[in-house]
């Protein structure tokens, strides 16, 4: 079967790619990738600092919820120190999910609906969550990157200046790997072999552009 037979594009909308991915498996690069062969790519990690800067509705529940403990001298939420707290107690975890994830799905939804008045004709989002959050029915497909769980460990520690205890309760705290890689439409190992990474990526590309 043809691949392009088995998702239904709406008129207008772009085709939808989520890019998603344990922590610390590289799914930055492969976004990057996407974008230099023509996508319209977004992160909703950024979209989710957008969600909770001072004066948002996430803002004023995550300090509600949490105290002032999670504010930087500035005043802004401070991110490392709100993850140390929800990686080790899930009903903090679920309680920021709540916060941020209907702003961060709002924001999406404009990002893809802007993307397709612009013309493009793939949208790719990276988002680390999605399927924990419920989200696999908004895309079209599905890309999940994987690593190996020590290199994994080695990049968030280095990219995060975290403890490996931090790095392994981070990624304890997602959907294990396995599952991920059974519900995604592709999968992509990206244990440091750059070039065929990025060979495979415009491959998938390729294959799912209408």
């Amino acid at each position: 079967m043809n691949i392009r037979d088995t998702h239904h594009l709406e008129p207008e909308r772009p085709l939808v790619l989520g890019v998603t991915g344990g922590v610390g498996s590289g799914k930055s690069l492969v976004l990057g990738r996407l974008r230099e062969l023509g996508a319209a790519v977004q992160s909703a990690d950024l979209l989710a600092r957008r969600a909770v800067e001072p004066g948002t509705n996430a803002y004023e529940q995550i300090v509600k919820y949490f105290g002032n403990r999670v504010l930087a001298p500035d005043g802004s939420i401070d991110r490392a120190g709100l993850r140390r707290i929800v990686i080790r107690d899930d009903n903090a975890r679920k309680a920021l999910e709540s916060f941020v994830h209907p702003e961060v799905l709002r924001q999406m939804t404009e990002y893809i609906k802007e993307a397709g008045k612009q013309g493009a004709r793939v949208a790719a989002v990276e988002v680390p969550l999605l399927f924990e959050t419920g989200l696999r029915s908004f895309f079209n497909y599905v890309l999940m990157v994987t690593a190996k769980r020590e290199t994994r460990i080695r990049r968030i520690m280095e990219r995060d200046g975290a403890t490996r205890d931090d790095a392994e309760a981070l990624m304890k705290a997602q959907m294990p790997e396995d599952e991920k890689c059974r519900l995604a439409d592709f999968v992509i190992e990206n244990n440091g072999n750059i070039p065929e990474l990025l060979a495979e990526v415009e491959r998938i590309y390729r294959c799912v552009k209408p």
